[in-house]
């Protein structure tokens, strides 16, 4: 599935959670709990029969605004992981707090109602902003580094939120009860117009990253090219923070400004560790923080002691293991692998430059570089060319035997195959040209220049190869170029000349 499909589905499947939400309650039940029950009774099968099918309406109202809440904070967290502006969601959540408490004390103060959720969201809002324009200008007009302005303006406005609630809680016509909420997230009181607000503002982050694909693609990997182009960085770089403020701020009463920055950050990173290209991550991410929402609040309708905005980071933290260890493109097993092969494949390499370079160097020949065309080497005379015991190296002959390079019968010699010789050569011609261009460009001593081959002619692109038959003007008619220093059985550093 394209990154463009897989966008398109995430749309949909937006659109119609929030179509789902408007679904009419159900009528309750004697003997269910909701997602709001404190007991501490253990789920039964009716009980994970009633939550899978989201039958309770406040059980459906907090599982899809969860899922449409990690969906947006997947997105966005992607563009902001590769931004490398992902601890910036840290301050700007921290920074909300003050921002809820002063429109709880001005609301209260003229006599409106001081809970109202759409003018604490505003006064997060306000404060938020204020938090991320603190750390652009500190980091502009100072010499102190980014981390160290996210850290002063994060305890700074932390530590007013934290103040201005004790003032809350002495007001005569007030109280915080409630406000805390917004510090570890309230996700069992979540009513259907916040679960249609997170969804709606979930659907405009993803239409925004989906138009703006390209433009936002080329801000996380070559700032410089996106301005020479016409771009303006900063207002795609503005725009990309504003919705970073939006899913923060409508994140906060599901996971509370504490937890927040998780879901902006887990899913990104665990989507980094399957795929190499940013609209297929964003795509992956977004899933992934979908899940993390559905399954951590409905894991908290199971276990209802359990609190929700904790479940829901729980479970993308489980999703960013799963990720890391098992990831297809930058998983631990992926590059154990990886790594393993490469390892196998040197060990093969040397042992074939060293049967074809012990011929060379027996059968001295007119032409240089071309050996007889019995390629073989006796055992013995290959252990000291790598330091090889004689189990190590036995099994990689097997293993070249395996892969058609040679044949060898137990203490005999090791004949290289046909595809052998080629192969052989190629290496061997491979190494010199490295060589040479040591010698040549970089005033490398000849008795040192092999072991610096050694480290990087496994990794030669034929596009370097040519590059390198270009700078040295090799001759047509020589297929393989002279080593630039005597060929030997060993070298003193142990490796094959």
């Amino acid at each position: 599935m394209s990154a463009a499909r897989g966008r398109l589905c995430l749309t949909c499947l937006a659109t119609l959670s929030l179509a789902f939400v408007f679904a009419a309650p159900c009528p309750a039940q004697s003997g269910n709990r909701s997602i709001a029950d404190r007991s501490i009774d253990w789920p039964t099968f009716a009980d994970w029969r009633r939550v899978l099918s989201l039958r309770d309406y406040n059980t459906r109202v907090v599982v899809v605004g969860t899922c449409l809440l990690g969906l947006g904070t997947g997105v966005v967290g992607s563009y902001t992981l590769l931004r490398k502006r992902a601890l910036t969601g840290d301050a700007l959540s921290h920074a909300t707090l003050p921002g809820i408490a002063l429109a709880f004390i001005i609301s209260t103060a003229y006599g409106g109602e001081g809970k109202s959720l759409p003018l604490l969201l505003a006064g997060a809002a306000v404060t938020g902003v204020l938090g991320v324009v603190a750390i652009l200008l500190i980091r502009r007009g100072t010499q102190i580094k980014e981390d160290a302005a996210l850290g002063t303006v994060l305890s700074v406005f932390f530590g007013a939120g934290v103040a201005l609630l004790g003032i809350v809680q002495q007001m005569k016509g007030g109280h915080a009860a409630g406000l805390e909420g917004f510090i570890y997230g309230k996700t069992a009181t979540m009513l259907a117009r916040d679960a249609i607000l997170i969804g709606t503002a979930s659907l405009i982050c993803l239409g925004i990253t989906t138009a703006l694909s390209k433009e936002l693609r080329l801000l996380c990997f070559d700032q410089a090219y996106a301005a020479s182009s016409g771009m303006s960085v900063w207002l795609l770089d503005t725009l990309l923070m504003a919705m970073v403020v939006a899913v923060t701020i409508i994140g906060l009463q599901a996971v509370g400004l504490v937890l927040v920055i998780a879901l902006l950050v887990i899913p990104a990173a665990a989507a980094r560790f399957w795929t190499e290209h940013l609209a297929t991550m964003s795509v992956i991410a977004g899933v992934i923080g979908a899940l993390s929402g559905a399954i951590g609040s409905a894991a908290s309708a199971l276990l209802p002691r359990l609190p929700s905005g904790a479940m829901i980071v729980m479970v993308a933290t489980a999703f960013f293991l799963v990720s890391m260890v098992f990831g297809r493109s930058r998983g631990v097993m992926v590059r154990w692998w990886r790594r393993r092969q490469l390892n196998r494949r040197i060990v093969l390499d040397h042992l074939l430059r060293g049967v074809f370079e012990i011929t060379e160097s027996d059968h001295a020949s007119p032409t240089p570089g071309v050996p007889s065309p019995s390629v073989m080497a006796r055992f013995d005379s290959l252990l000291p060319l790598r330091s090889w015991s004689s189990r190590e190296l036995a099994r990689v002959i097997r293993h070249a035997e395996r892969e058609g390079y040679v044949r060898w019968a137990a203490d005999r010699d090791v004949r290289l195959t046909e595809e052998g010789v080629r192969e052989a050569e190629r290496l061997t011609r491979q190494h010199r040209l490295w060589e040479l261009y040591l010698v040549t460009y970089a005033d490398v001593a000849t008795a040192r220049v092999d072991r610096g081959a050694d480290a990087i002619e496994h990794v030669l692109e034929p596009n370097t190869i040519d590059r390198l038959e270009e700078l040295l003007r090799q001759r047509r008619h020589q297929q393989l170029p002279a080593s630039p220093h005597e060929i030997t059985r060993a070298t003193e550093s142990g490796g094959a000349s």
